[in-house]
């Protein structure tokens, strides 16, 4: 799953390019067929059906915080932290190598220093095991922090909002122990076009270089699902070409922004703005009306299941299976295409 260069420096790989190299490229046994990763995100539907529940979005509404404050954000968010480990553990068993965790481990956390809550170097330590985990069993961790994350706002005090938003999230990977690459992907949108997509543009391009390296060495940046908005023809001229960050194609996005690209053309142009040594991260999602069969539903929304085979065209990617049924669609997926 890791690139080559990354896996020689790693001494996990010989580094002599054998055909059955089980890091890179991945092939299924005695085809020629790429085994392209297939992730979920944030929520484990089989562990959520447990009891008790395992999962990472405990939180609670402002009124909560005020009267409890950061003493019970704390316990919240080292709670979540314990559950991340059982995720990602469960993963591991059952095939997952892929998995974009939750962008809400703590609980209004722009309200306070991380290093200020009470379990503080406990919550260190339980990251630490999970980032020790995460690299004894070769895996890949990534976030999608949220749409409110707009670094073309005109406005300043949203783009300060976003800058600390997003330093948290750096910090937290820190915390982790992940690396400082977009293998370990923070991914967002580039954020609205205020009628003017050119100028909008160049200022993500500007406030990007306000970013922690933290965030900065990590940061990529998606395609959009409205025509008004950004392709990834777009943000391959205007971001990639300017500030080096990667794309991630998203399938069912360019469905709604093409920027005139086939979809082969548009995911081998996000393709060749990643690293060389790094395998890119694409999401695959559907419509949630095609799945229904009901015009009434918004078609932009997300589907439960995957219906369709995900073809990649022959090239190797990680996929993020943006698919309601998080898990269970990847392994229903899975089952129905025979893959291992």
């Amino acid at each position: 799953m890791l690139g080559r260069k990354f896996l020689v420096e790693q001494k996990q790989c010989c580094g002599k390019g054998c055909f059955m190299c089980p890091y890179l490229p991945r092939h299924k046994q005695g085809s020629n067929k790429i085994m392209n990763q297939m992730g979920y995100a944030c929520i484990n539907e089989t562990l959520a059906k447990q009891k008790p529940k395992v999962y990472t979005g405990r939180s609670m509404i402002k009124r909560t915080f005020k009267a409890k404050g950061i003493e019970y954000a704390s316990q919240l968010g080292l709670d979540n932290c314990k559950d991340l480990l059982t995720i990602v553990k469960w993963n591991n068993e059952n095939g997952f190598k892929f998995f974009r965790i939750t962008s809400n481990l703590f609980p209004w956390s722009s309200e306070y220093n991380l290093s200020d809550m009470p379990d503080y170097k406990e919550i260190c330590n339980v990251l630490s095991n999970v980032g020790k985990y995460v690299k004894e069993n070769q895996m890949r961790i990534t976030s999608h922090p949220g749409p409110f994350n707009v670094l073309t706002s005109p406005h300043p005090h949203v783009v300060t909002n976003c800058i600390k938003d997003l330093s948290i999230h750096g910090e937290v990977f820190d915390l982790i122990g992940l690396t400082r690459t977009p293998y370990n992907k923070i991914n967002i949108h580039i954020g609205g076009a205020y009628g003017d997509k050119p100028s909008a543009m160049k200022r993500f391009c500007t406030n990007f270089h306000r970013l922690p390296d933290s965030v900065k060495s990590r940061l990529s940046v998606e395609n959009d699902d409205k025509a008004s908005m950004y392709s990834v023809r777009d943000l391959y001229d205007n971001v990639y070409k300017v500030i080096g960050i990667p794309i991630v194609f998203d399938y069912h996005h360019h469905k709604f922004c093409t920027g005139d690209l086939s979809e082969q053309e548009a995911l081998e142009l996000a393709m060749s703005s990643w690293p060389s040594d790094i395998i890119p991260v694409v999401h695959y999602s559907e419509s949630r009306s095609k799945e229904y069969e009901d015009p009434k539903i918004r078609p932009q929304a997300h589907s439960d299941y995957v219906l369709d085979y995900i073809d990649t065209y022959g090239n190797e990617v990680d996929i993020m299976v943006e698919a309601k049924a998080k898990e269970l669609a990847v392994l229903r997926y899975k089952k129905i295409h025979d893959i291992l």
